[in-house]
């Protein structure tokens, strides 16, 4: 795509935990507890109008789904100001000065005093019902490949709760992460290509981790990615949690406008206009009596019904792909769940499928009256959720008519996206009064800026000197989350600094590739695989089955993975005798080959002993047997 042809414009916001010695605005620690939950409580939250007596859109949004919140807390790492029980304490200064520091070290301008805001949230994440933020500094850039790119603001704010998982009509949250530091670094919308989205984030998480206070792990850094183009419309895509998805949200995202564009145009020349989509729906329940598709006999068995709506002038546009594996069918199911409460849809331009036969199909269109020209959308669930659901399908008809709606979107795992809420408005924000403010004194900066820690550049000089590692190496590393536990585990002597380098970049990504959890792994569980490595419990070579094991089995130890995986070293006698016997078995080749069989003979002992003894024991009990052959 020609993505200065299409106006391309990208702003990033960054979202970065803080590694405080508590939370923002409690003393509790900053941690994810890992024991059993103590205790759980119940809230339902509601909208609250602003300072000019209007509604936030997306709060409004998030309350019409009527869910109800259940609270799992544990007293390790929350309190009665998490649970919106007890006034918060003072703005952890600790936070603070880390978000000056990297202000500093971004030439953004801190502002002469910091004052705490609320920002409505009712989707459960927060107990409050708003989530607590703060402007640090203002401007400042950020270079990448020699260009720099502006900053808008610094902010620090308050975490929320994390999802556990939907039962029904209630939304189960953990509160052990609401209220840990978080950096936001929102950037100016200077970024025109995707390759420069993921440029850009890279140099700014290198600027964070040079801080030396930021939480390391999976979700301790969370990308916001902001996509215009020309004729589109500006969409807030949320949680991209890969540094390296953020070029491919970005391109999917262009391939979603550009398509929908192209939608809005069709239907145009096809005369298609809002008052052809009169909405009106008709119970089809009877067509369906004998059906072979489950999910419709389960509904009409439960008492529910079959609804459809026809879209005149929509064949072909409802199954038309947006980007990969999304279409606009997509987009209406996302608005079908969200408003109505059911699973999804089907559309004609899908079906026959789905154990839906043709003759049913047929029996459809005959009912609806459909044309050759038209789609006809349907639902199977109770009567209620039904026709909430097609009105707001037939409502995301209306709006392929003019184009692109604005919107929040959040990020699947595969970079495609999917329809979150409307986008908020400036009624989502007014004062905290709980918090006092704070004063930036020129003193407080001094003092900073005297303490300021090397830039990226100069840790990747110091790093290739002190762990006598290759440009290439030393540059993954630092460009790693991983940094900080690097030169930990090298300080503390576990093991060749290559071979720490290596399986903490190259062979986490790789194993990732192959669909591996690597996200399970905590560093502790890392720590204890170097460890066996170095006593010489195990050989390097059984480093990726041991992280694979372990990332399947969270909360198991090393140890565990070693005995369950039987890699423990082989002792000497025991590995002399296979040599010996190999060697043996291949005496024709031996023969015929002498000292140059060594390669293959290698190569088969080594793979039947990866793991279980060191390459360089195999090579000297080979090259000894091969030399004593008569």
């Amino acid at each position: 795509m020609d993505y200065g042809k299409l106006g391309l414009k990208v702003g990033l916001e960054i979202h970065q935990e803080l590694a405080t010695q508590h939370k923002l605005f409690c003393q509790c620690p900053p941690e994810l507890f890992k024991e059993e939950l103590e205790y759980t409580f119940l809230r339902r939250l509601r909208p609250s109008q602003s300072e000019l007596g209007e509604i936030d859109p997306a709060a409004l949004f998030e309350f019409m789904k009527g869910r109800t919140m259940l609270y799992e807390a544990n007293r390790a790492t929350s309190c009665l100001v998490e649970m919106d029980e007890e006034p918060p304490g003072p703005l952890n200064p600790e936070a603070l000065d880390v978000c000056l520091t990297f202000a500093l070290l971004t030439d953004s301008k801190p502002v002469d005093e910091v004052h705490v805001m609320r920002k409505i949230v009712v989707d459960g994440s927060n107990t409050t019902g708003f989530q607590r933020t703060c402007v640090v500094s203002v401007g400042g850039s950020v270079e990448s490949e020699g260009k720099a790119y502006g900053i808008q603001h610094i902010g620090l704010e308050e975490d929320a709760a994390r999802k556990v998982r939907d039962e029904g009509e209630v939304s189960r949250y953990r509160i052990d992460r609401l209220g840990i530091p978080l950096m936001e670094v929102a950037t100016d919308p200077v970024i025109y290509s995707p390759e420069e989205a993921e440029r850009v984030a890279l140099a700014i998480g290198r600027l964070l981790r040079a801080t030396g206070k930021v939480r390391r792990g999976l979700g301790s850094i969370r990308q916001d990615v902001n996509v215009s183009i020309t004729d589109g419309a500006l969409i807030e895509i949320k949680g991209v949690q890969e540094l390296g998805l953020v070029s491919k949200v970005v391109e999917y995202e262009v391939q979603r406008q550009v398509a929908l564009l192209g939608l809005t145009e069709e239907l145009a020349g096809r005369g298609v206009g809002e008052g052809d989509l009169n909405g009106d729906l008709v119970d089809v329940s009877s067509l369906f009596k004998g059906t072979k598709s489950r999910i419709i006999k389960n509904a009409l068995k439960n008492g529910g019904v079959v609804l459809a709506v026809r879209l005149p002038g929509f064949a072909r546009i409802v199954g038309s792909e947006l980007c990969p594996g999304r279409r606009l069918g997509s987009e209406m199911a996302d608005h079908a769940r969200f408003h109505g409460g059911v699973k999804g849809i089907f559309h004609t331009d899908e079906l026959p499928a789905y154990d839906i036969s043709e003759g049913e199909v047929q029996a459809l269109k005959e009912r609806m009256g459909a044309e050759a020209s038209d789609a006809v959308v349907i639902v199977a669930d109770d009567e209620d959720k039904s026709r909430k659901a097609l009105e707001a399908v037939v409502a995301r008809a209306k709006q392929a008519l003019h184009g692109i709606p604005r919107e929040t979107r959040s990020a699947n795992p595969d970079g495609t996206t999917h329809f979150t809420r409307p986008r908020p408005g400036a009624a989502r924000m007014y004062p905290e009064t709980d918090v006092v403010s704070i004063p930036v004194t020129s003193e407080r900066l001094e003092a900073l800026k005297a303490a300021l820690p090397e830039m990226p550049e100069e840790k990747l000089e110091r790093i290739k000197a002190d762990y006598d590692l290759n440009e290439k190496l030393a540059r993954q590393i630092v460009n790693s989350i991983h940094a900080e536990f690097f030169e930990e585990l090298a300080k503390e002597g576990l093991g060749d600094t290559t071979l720490l380098a290596v399986t903490l970049t190259e062979t986490l990504k790789s194993l990732e590739r192959d669909g591996v959890p690597v996200g399970s792994l905590d560093e502790p569980v890392m720590t204890g695989v170097f460890a066996l490595v170095n006593e010489g419990r195990t050989a390097k070579e059984s480093v990726p089955e041991l992280l694979t094991w372990l990332s399947s089995n969270p909360g198991r130890s090393a140890d565990e993975a070693l005995d369950s995986l039987g890699l423990g070293m082989m002792a000497v006698e025991v590995l002399r005798e296979l040599v010996e016997a190999r060697v043996s078995e291949k005496s024709e080749m031996v023969e015929q080959m002498g000292m140059k069989a060594f390669g293959p003979l290698m190569g088969l002992i080594m793979g039947e002993v990866r793991g279980k003894a060191q390459a360089g024991d195999v090579q000297n009990l080979l090259r000894k047997a091969l030399q004593e052959r008569p």
